[in-house]
């Protein structure tokens, strides 16, 4: 799947056909907003090239950048596909929110919570030894953990909360660059007892990704189907780890407010039984 913002089919060829994406719409964008004054890289080069931003010079002879028509039409493509693709990942996120919620779990949206990941540097003052050692210990530092769905059983058993984390996908340029990141990974396990990559699908129907794509040390879930209301199928389990909630996490999960469950059963309770007296007062 080509991460190229340019349709062969009904765009006009580009001069001189550079490879045209993401990087290029965001610095049209930069570029826009700003008094156009040259970063002179390749990625402007190549703007300059197909046309998309052309040179001015003003009576010193100082030179400044502005979006040509063509580059205008580009950055109104890019922002029409980011809307669509944000709003195919909101209802992903949602359809997998009231599944955990269906399944009997409390469920967040849009958490930050604090997580410990491995350095990939050994520890200072490491001997040979320990530098063979793969299980040796390592440092570790803190970053922040932004998991699309978060959620626990609904249990007063704290070790039966077995926190989940899933992360949603709609976009294969999105999914690689996460897959190039195990850093985000490490943080989404160290949160959570189970990590799934939940893969949407493409304008066919078909998911973005497979399961053989996705480490083995998460589960993969596929979107599959009517873009609009796709089938979710487990595709790979992922591995269970025991994991207990600590102080911080909990403090952020109090901080914040779980996703409301829908549904009549809440009114329902505040209905008179048909036995009480007060019904038929």
């Amino acid at each position: 799947m080509s991460d190229s913002l340019t349709d062969p089919a009904t765009d006009p060829p580009l001069a001189a056909s550079p490879l045209i994406g993401r990087p290029h719409a965001r610095r049209l964008r930069d570029i826009y907003r700003s008094a156009g004054w040259p970063s002179q890289d390749l990625v402007e080069v190549e703007l300059l090239s197909a046309g998309l931003v052309q040179q001015l010079h003003d009576s010193h002879g100082r030179m400044s950048l502005r979006v040509t028509e063509q580059g205008l039409a580009l950055m109104a493509r890019s922002l029409a596909g980011n809307r669509a693709a944000l709003s195919s990942h909101q209802a992903l996120e949602e359809q997998v929110a009231r599944a955990m919620q269906r399944a009997g779990r409390i469920v967040w949206r849009g958490l930050a919570l604090r997580a410990q990941v491995p350095c990939d540097a050994p520890a200072a003052g490491a001997d040979a030894a320990q530098l063979e050692d793969a299980d040796a210990p390592r440092p570790s530092r803190w970053c922040i953990a932004k998991p699309d769905v978060f959620s626990i059983r609904n249990t007063s058993v704290e070790a039966y909360l077995a926190p989940v984390v899933h992360e949603i996908k709609v976009r294969r340029s999105d999914l690689l660059s996460d897959l190039r990141n195990p850093a985000k990974r490490a943080a989404y396990l160290d949160v959570s007892s189970e990590c799934w990559y939940v893969l949407g699908p493409d304008g066919h129907g078909r998911p973005i990704g497979s399961a053989e794509e996705i480490p083995p040390e998460c589960g993969v879930m596929l979107a599959e189907g009517d873009p609009a209301r796709p089938r979710l199928t487990v595709a790979r389990p992922a591995p269970r780890r025991a994991r207990t909630l600590p102080f911080g996490l909990w403090l952020a999960l109090a901080k914040a407010t779980p996703l409301p469950v829908l549904g009549d059963d809440d009114q329902a309770l505040l209905s008179p039984c048909e036995d009480d007296p007060a019904a038929s007062s």
